[in-house]
C-alpha cells in the first residue's frame, strides 16, 4: 500500500517531531499542506517546514513578522512564535514552531443556513474594519512592509517573461486579459492586508450554534496595502453573495472597490503558477497553470 503524503512527512522527520511536539503522538498528527510550507499540526503548536529553499530562507523573516504582529492589538489571534531550527550546518530541515490557533476552517456548506452566513459576513466585515485601523497605526506602519508601487506592473512583466513560454496561444491571450485588468488599480497602502484571506486561514469556534472567528493563520504576504486583496480572497472562498455582505457591512458597496477586487481575482491562479515558478514548486506551478495551457 501507498503510503500518504502526510505519512510521508511525519516518518521523513519523526524524530524531530518527537521532541519538538513531547505532548503528541506522532501517529495522530494531521498534515496541512500549503503553497510554501508543510504543516504538522500538534495539539497546541503546530510545526512549520519550507517546501523549498527560498521558502526556507524566509522563515526568519516569517517569525519577524508574526512577533510585529502579535504586538498589534488586533482583536483576533494569530500564532506566535515559539522556536526556529535547521541552521545551515545541522542535519536539521529549517523549521518554524508556531502555537496553535484553536479552531478550523468553515465547512463547505455552512453558508447554507441564513442565520451562519449573517454571523460569518459580520465577523469577516469586523475582521477587515480591524486590519484598516491597525493600517493607520504608526507604530503599525514602522514593523510592516508596505507593498512596493509598480508591483502589479512588475507581476505582469514577471508573468510575461516566465510564464508566457509555458502556455498555450490560447492561455497567453486570456493571461493578457487578466493581466491588462491590473493597469488600472491605484498604488494603496492603507490598511494592513493578509495577503491570503481565504477559508482555509480563518479559522472558527463554535459558540450557541454560531461560528466564532478565533483567529488568522499563514501570514506569509502580510504587508500594507489594498484592502481589495483580501477581500478579492473572500469572494474567492465564499462566493459573491457573502462577499456582497461583507462589503455592505464594512460601508464599502459603492466606493469603487469591486472594480479592484474583480481585476485582483482574476489573476489569483497567475499568482500561485508565477511565485511557485520562483520557488521551484513544480506541483504548484502546474496546478496554477490549469487552465492556460491545451487539454
Amino acid at each position: 500500500m501507498e503510503s500518504s503524503p502526510t505519512m510521508e512527512i511525519i516518518e521523513m522527520h519523526r524524530d524531530l517531531l518527537s521532541r519538538l511536539l513531547p505532548d503528541d503522538k506522532t501517529d495522530e498528527l494531521t498534515v496541512h499542506q500549503g503553497q510554501f510550507h508543510e504543516v504538522v499540526i500538534g495539539s497546541d503548536r503546530v510545526v512549520c517546514f519550507a517546501r523549498t529553499e527560498a521558502a526556507a530562507a524566509r522563515l526568519p523573516e516569517r517569525a519577524a513578522v508574526l512577533r510585529a504582529l502579535a504586538g498589534l492589538g488586533l482583536r483576533f489571534r494569530t500564532p506566535q512564535p515559539l522556536a526556529e531550527g535547521g541552521a545551515v550546518g545541522t542535519d536539521e530541515p529549517p523549521y518554524l514552531v508556531l502555537s496553535r490557533i484553536p479552531g478550523a476552517p468553515l465547512e463547505e456548506d455552512a453558508l447554507a443556513d441564513p442565520e451562519v452566513a449573517e454571523a460569518v459576513a459580520t465577523q469577516y466585515a469586523d475582521l477587515l474594519h480591524g486590519l484598516a485601523a491597525a493600517g493607520g497605526d504608526e507604530k503599525v506602519r514602522a514593523a510592516l512592509p508596505a507593498a512596493p508601487e509598480g508591483e502589479w506592473q512588475e507581476f505582469a512583466a514577471g508573468v510575461r517573461a516566465e510564464l508566457y513560454p509555458l502556455m498555450s496561444d490560447s492561455g497567453r491571450e486570456r493571461a493578457e486579459r487578466e493581466l491588462a485588468a491590473l493597469d488600472a488599480l491605484p498604488h494603496l497602502t492603507s490598511a494592513v492586508v493578509h495577503g491570503d484571506l481565504g477559508g482555509e486561514n480563518v479559522l472558527w469556534e463554535t459558540t450557541g450554534g454560531l461560528p466564532r472567528l478565533s483567529g488568522v493563520v499563514d501570514w506569509d504576504e502580510v504587508t500594507l496595502g489594498d484592502p481589495a486583496e483580501d477581500l478579492a480572497a473572500v469572494g474567492a472562498s465564499y462566493g459573491e453573495e457573502l462577499l456582497a455582505r461583507v462589503l455592505a457591512l464594512g460601508g464599502r458597496a459603492s466606493d469603487g472597490v469591486s472594480g479592484r477586487i474583480a481585476a485582483i481575482r482574476g489573476t489569483f491562479a497567475l499568482q500561485q503558477a508565477f511565485y511557485a515558478r520562483r520557488d521551484g514548486d513544480e506541483e504548484e506551478l502546474a496546478d496554477g497553470l490549469t487552465g492556460y495551457q491545451d487539454a
